[in-house]
């Protein structure tokens, strides 16, 4: 059974940093594609960053582009997303989603979701 799981999630200081990770179980990341996405309160589900196992190649929302980087560790089956310079804005619940699709930021494209952590960002 396919499977995601998202860890890292908490508290930080704007100017913070924090790591998210997102672990599949039950298949390997060779030729899907991982997204992160986020949700904050009230709003709609946004694209953050994706990656491609297939060539590697990113996708960056522009509201985190230069200060968020997404990577994929293939030992660990596992896709990162270490999140620098953090703003109050940046807060909201954060899922990673798979598919066999190209990199996309359009949430609808997924069907495979983790079931999110938070990150807060408030001094």
């Amino acid at each position: 059974q396919l499977r995601l799981v998202e860890s890292g999630g908490g508290l930080v200081q704007p100017g913070g940093s924090l790591r998210l990770s997102c672990a599949a179980s039950g298949f390997t990341l060779d030729n899907y594609s991982i997204g992160w996405f986020r949700q904050a309160p009230g709003k709609e589900r946004e694209g953050v960053a994706c990656i491609s196992s297939v060539d590697e190649g990113t996708l960056y929302a522009r509201s985190v582009k230069g200060r968020f980087t997404i990577s994929i560790d293939y030992a660990k089956n596992t896709v990162n997303l270490q999140m620098n310079s953090l703003k109050p804005e940046d807060t909201a619940i954060y899922y990673c989603a798979a598919d066999l699709i190209g990199t996309t930021l359009y949430y609808r494209a997924y069907e495979h979701w983790g079931q999110g952590t938070q990150v807060t960002v408030s001094s």
